[in-house]
Parts: structure tokens; C-alpha cells; sequence
């Protein structure tokens, strides 16, 4: 048996998210579909985390085991052959046998793209989200800041679809870095985690736009994550502007 880690990168504009679902095209479902089709073998591929419907990723990292003797070189053009465009096997690897894509991870970093321009060309709309009204961008990177640190993100956490009932549930994590920086016409955060609860990052981003239409104080951002409570945070926002970056293991 072999353990095997892919970079994977794909377009989430067409995916119903990461996870397979009865009746819906997924990520993992059409890696799985691909896998099968060049050993043979029903495998479910694990990635380092789940992302929604519509969110992409630069390098997602996939694990899953096969008995294939196919060389990891070779993985790489015969999965490309088989899945669609929008998915791209970056890279194999043999892993340790207990290696895991997601329990293994130590840290990621999430990137969420805002067009400021006031016309947003069509070959961007679907990779960012278009927001040319007045923002404080200042007063939107000093409220970034306030995150940093270990924090309940209860606030910040949509309510998890695969959380078992009465399952013990631990919304603390430590945020690294989160910044907003200018390039060009967008506006870009940048956010790196030791984990994310589900929709986190676009309900931070939701957040910080509140900041800068300055409907909220950027003081306030304490006042939120103290509250635990997700109807004091800002409204969640598209997933199209948001990126898994990088996964550091």
C-alpha cells in the first residue's frame, strides 16, 4: 500500500464545494471519479480541509491510498488526462504511511480578493468579489489586525453541516497574520491560521467591510469576537473572491 500526497489546484466556480454529495459535481468527487479510473480502485481522496461551493484553490493537498504501482510522475499526467480543466494535479508524492492532508496540517493561509475597480471585466467577476463603492481601507487593515491571537471565533463561524449532535465542539484558533494589502485594483486579505471554522473567513471579510463603510467601529472587532455570538459579526461574504493558499505541515 502507498501513500499518496497531491498539490491540487482547481477553479471552484462550478463545484458544489470540496466534500461529495449525492447529486452534486464535486471536488473530491470528481478527483475520486479520476483516481478510479486509473487504478481500478474506489478510493476516497482526503484534502486538508473542506471548501464551499464556488471558493477555489491554489494548492490544496490531497492524501489517499492505493495498492496502483503507477510512478508518481506518471499520477500526475494521467490524472491532468482525466479531470476537467478547472482541476489540476500540481504535484505526487509518496508520503509517510501516517501521513494525513488534514490532520497533519499545522497551519493555512486563506486569501479573499476585492475588485475595486468600477468596472469589473467578466473574465475576473467570478475570481473576485466586485465592490467599487467608498471604503476605508486604512480603517479596514487596523481592524484586521485585531484578530491576531488565539481567539473563540464563535462569532465568525457558520453553523457546520457535518457536526455530529451533541459532538464537543472547540471554536479556538490562533490567527498568525491577517492583513489587507492594496495591488493594483484590488484590495486583498491575506489571513494565515492554525484552522478556520466553516465560512470563518468569509464571515471576517463580511466584517471588515462594515469597517470600512464605517457602519462599525474598528474597535468594535473586540467587542465581536468577545460576544460569541455569529449575529454580532457582519454578513458573509461571495465565495468567489476566497483562495486556499498554502497548507504548512
Amino acid at each position: 500500500m502507498r501513500n499518496l500526497k497531491l498539490i491540487l489546484s482547481y477553479d471552484g466556480s462550478d463545484f458544489s464545494g470540496w466534500q461529495v454529495q449525492p447529486h452534486a459535481v464535486t471536488v473530491q468527487g470528481t478527483l475520486a471519479s479520476a483516481i478510479g479510473r486509473i487504478t481500478g480502485e474506489k478510493v476516497l481522496p482526503q484534502g486538508s480541509g473542506r471548501t464551499d461551493a464556488g471558493v477555489h484553490a491554489l494548492a490544496q493537498v490531497v492524501t489517499f491510498v492505493t495498492e496502483s504501482a503507477v510512478p508518481t510522475a506518471n499520477f500526475v499526467k494521467a490524472l491532468n488526462d482525466v479531470l476537467p480543466p478547472s482541476v489540476r494535479v500540481l504535484e505526487v508524492q509518496e508520503a509517510a504511511a501516517d501521513f494525513h492532508a488534514r490532520h497533519s496540517a499545522r497551519a493555512k493561509t486563506y486569501r479573499y480578493r476585492i475588485c475595486r475597480a468600477a468596472i469589473c471585466t467578466p473574465f475576473l467577476a467570478r475570481y473576485v468579489w466586485h465592490y467599487p463603492y467608498p471604503l476605508d481601507e486604512y480603517a479596514m487593515a487596523r481592524a484586521a489586525a485585531l484578530v491576531e491571537g488565539e481567539h473563540d471565533f464563535t462569532s465568525f463561524a457558520a453553523v457546520d453541516p457535518e457536526q455530529r449532535e451533541g459532538a464537543p465542539v472547540s471554536n479556538l484558533r490562533r490567527i498568525l497574520s491577517s492583513t489587507w494589502e492594496r495591488q493594483g485594483e484590488e484590495f486583498v486579505y491575506t489571513v494565515r491560521g492554525s484552522g478556520f471554522l466553516h465560512h470563518m473567513v468569509r464571515n471576517l471579510v463580511g466584517t471588515f467591510i462594515l469597517v470600512g463603510k464605517e457602519t462599525l467601529p474598528v474597535e468594535d472587532l473586540t467587542r465581536i469576537l468577545q460576544a460569541c455570538n455569529r449575529s454580532a459579526a457582519g454578513a458573509t461574504a461571495p465565495a468567489g473572491g476566497l483562495y486556499l493558499v498554502n497548507v504548512e505541515y
